[in-house]
């Protein structure tokens, strides 16, 4: 009989206030994808699920914010990735005025190789 191992979501926390899933720094999505396939440095990833908020309106935030979310991973090098899942207790993304997804970032990367 094998066991199946239990998945924990990491704490998302999210600065990207210009982003339409933004609310009160958390996220409106139950998923999001973190890109970066060749990342040796947070700055080479970023949140592959930002979207540019529209007008200053914080309203059209949709769905309920949590703390926790499933990350689908993509950057290859992290020591938090495994199997394209993000096994990091916390997590942190930051770009506060981002207008395009390449302003973002994923604080919480960290290089396997150095």
């Amino acid at each position: 009989i094998k066991i199946k191992e239990e998945y924990r979501m990491p704490e998302l926390r999210c600065t990207v206030q210009t982003c339409t899933h933004n609310k009160q720094f958390y996220c409106a999505l139950d998923k999001i994808v973190v890109e970066g396939n060749t990342a040796e440095k947070s700055q080479d990833t970023c949140c592959g699920s930002f979207e540019e908020r529209k007008g200053n309106s914080y309203s059209n935030v949709t769905g309920e914010a949590s703390p926790l979310s499933s990350i689908d991973c993509k950057a290859q090098e992290c020591v938090y990735n495994n199997d394209c899942r993000c096994e990091a207790g916390k997590i942190s993304v930051e770009g506060s005025d981002a207008c395009q997804c390449q302003e973002t970032e994923c604080a919480s990367f960290r290089c396997s190789h150095k």
